[in-house]
């Protein structure tokens, strides 16, 4: 009994040696665990990059699509349904209409400051809104704000700035919808998006990290090409966008250190060469 007493109360300690080995081993764990950890956490920022770069580049892709696949919907004559800038990347100009809202002029603009005076109902037309306006005769026209919309006297107002000619009875007014899109890789180099813009207004961010948008055109006769002559002759658009990563891989040692995905797509155009 006295010797189990005399060994609980031994001050005998751990040696110099035991303790080295158990820090060692304590050293060497913790490396493996936070080596685990880090490469963990590396491979969730480039797979959270890659989603990133996915959902980017299908959304514009899908947004142009839809556009596109509008493109040339009751459009009067000498309005151009799709107008294409071959500049890599590329940029087109979508037009097309989605109702029926329109109004022809019974008097003619004494000025172009003058109110737009119209036979037609203008309730369909809203304050603040772009409408154009057409020499149906000629096809030329513009787009402009409506400032306010006068329904109890058929005028419609354009306060904000004149237009470039006075027209004349027998104009028309019309809602139509008109959509640029383009890569915007000037303003931050580091960081290119893909833009939107509607007529006179300032353009906006659709998706970030968007390095790249292509179009080409494939025409009636089944050839492809990048700048189409005529747009009548267009049957179908191929889209595609290239998405980029937001940070560069610090693994990759070449000129181009971004992941990048490239998503394509075509169109069949239905209102075009009909």
């Amino acid at each position: 009994m006295n010797t189990i007493f005399a060994k609980l109360h031994s001050d005998r300690g751990f040696s110099l040696l035991e303790v080295l080995i158990a820090l060692t081993l304590t050293g060497v764990i913790t490396a493996a665990i936070m080596q685990a950890y880090v490469t963990q956490h590396k491979n969730y920022m480039v797979q959270d990059d890659i989603t990133a770069v996915q959902q980017s580049a299908r959304a514009a892709i899908d947004e142009v699509g839809r556009h596109v696949r509008m493109a040339g919907n009751n459009l009067p004559a000498g309005v151009p349904a799709l107008t294409p800038v071959n500049s890599n990347p590329d940029s087109l100009l979508i037009t097309y209409r989605v109702d029926d809202c329109e109004a022809e002029l019974d008097t003619s603009m004494a000025s172009v400051n003058d109110d737009i005076r119209c036979a037609d109902p203008v309730d369909c037309f809203e304050a603040g809104e772009m409408a154009y306006i057409f020499h149906p005769d000629s096809g030329g026209g513009e787009w402009f704000w409506i400032t306010d919309v006068d329904s109890a006297n058929n005028r419609l107002s354009h306060a904000l700035a004149p237009l470039s000619q006075a027209y004349a009875d027998g104009a028309v007014v019309m809602t139509m919808e008109q959509i640029l899109f383009y890569v915007d890789t000037l303003t931050d180099p580091d960081h290119p998006r893909m833009m939107i813009q509607l007529p006179q207004q300032v353009p906006q961010i659709y998706a970030d990290n968007v390095s790249d948008l292509q179009f080409r055109y494939r025409l009636e006769n089944g050839s492809v090409v990048d700048s189409p002559a005529l747009i009548e002759d267009v049957r179908e658009v191929l889209i595609s966008v290239t998405g980029r990563s937001e940070n560069p891989d610090p693994d990759d040692e070449d000129d181009d250190p971004y992941r990048r995905r490239t998503y394509s797509s075509s169109v069949n155009l239905r209102n075009i060469g009909l």
